[in-house]
This record gives structure tokens, C-alpha cells and sequence, in this order.
């Protein structure tokens, strides 16, 4: 069985500036700091942060049923604004999933300004039939979307402190 669920964010900076943070470590950062609720720890296994880079990620007890999994960069476009990981080892992967995949996307909204821009996590997956019912349960888009809010608080309050003593 084959899934996705995806969400969307309106940030208040421009999509370059929400990319240095997208394209980069730097969203490791933001999110370990800013919901250690929901990552206790983030490890870089290898890379530097564009394609082939591998993270593992730690959760704290009970936080989201998984205590930790490692996943790799497939993809980090900066001309599209898109970033993909999908899941190598452990969490998913042994709860019958065979793969899960997140992908972030940075979107210039259109219109008078360009101070503003859009933020897209979408999560596809796929899992055996076997385990499929346990699929419902087990996929949240609600982790990815505390992840944007975070980084667009970050973003905003950063950027807006930049852009007004003229940095």
C-alpha cells in the first residue's frame, strides 16, 4: 500500500532566506532546539548536509512510538528549493514500512511582495499489506508540521531582526 499526506505554511520571509534553513544542517538545529519533545537528539552519521548525508534521529520515550531511525538525503535540489529523506535504517523500517520518505519544499508565493513564501512537507510511504492497518496509526503529518512552525518562528524572528538593523 502506497500513501502520502502533505501540509503547507505561510512563512513571512522570503523563500531564499527559509531555504538557507531548509537546504541546510541548520533545520537540524532549529528543530533539535526548538521541540526537544519531539527530537532528543540528532546525530550526523556522515555528510555535510547535501545529498548522501545521513542523519539519526533520537526521540525521547514515547514521543512518537519509534526510539530512533537513520535517514539519508536523496534529494537536496537549491534551484527547485527541495529537500528528500527517506528512511535507511530501524523506526519505520521495522514497523513494516518499506519505504518512508519526507520531503520539505520552499515555494515562492506569488504576487506584489517577496517577503513571503510557503513551506511544504509531504511524507510518502509504503508498507506491506501485512501492516498496512497499523499504517493510519503510525503516519502523522503533525510531527513535520511542528517542524515548519518551529522553523518559522526561527526564520521570522531572525530575519526580521536582520533585515531591521540592516545586516
Amino acid at each position: 500500500m502506497f500513501g502520502t499526506v502533505s501540509e503547507e505554511k505561510e512563512v513571512s520571509v522570503p523563500a531564499s532566506e527559509a531555504w538557507k534553513v531548509y537546504g541546510s544542517l541548520q533545520l537540524a538545529d532549529v528543530v533539535r532546539q526548538a521541540l526537544p519533545g519531539l527530537i532528543h537528539k540528532i546525530d550526523l552519521v556522515q555528510g555535510d548536509g547535501g545529498v548522501g548525508t545521513v542523519l539519526e534521529l533520537f526521540f525521547p520515550p514515547g514521543a512518537v512510538g519509534l526510539t530512533s531511525y537513520k535517514e539519508k538525503f536523496t534529494v537536496v535540489d537549491d534551484e527547485k528549493r527541495v529537500k528528500e529523506a527517506e528512511v535507511v535504517e530501524g523506526g519505520y523500517l521495522d514497523l513494516g514500512f518499506t519505504m518512508y520518505r519526507v520531503r520539505f519544499e520552499v515555494i515562492e508565493k506569488d504576487g506584489i511582495s517577496n517577503n513571503q513564501c510557503i513551506t511544504r512537507a509531504t511524507i510518502e510511504y509504503e508498507v506491506k499489506d501485512e501492516a498496512a492497518a497499523n499504517a493510519a496509526a503510525i503516519v502523522s503529518i503533525k510531527p513535520l508540521v511542528n517542524i515548519m512552525q518551529a522553523a518559522a518562528d526561527y526564520l521570522q524572528k531572525n530575519y526580521n531582526s536582520n533585515s531591521t538593523s540592516g545586516i
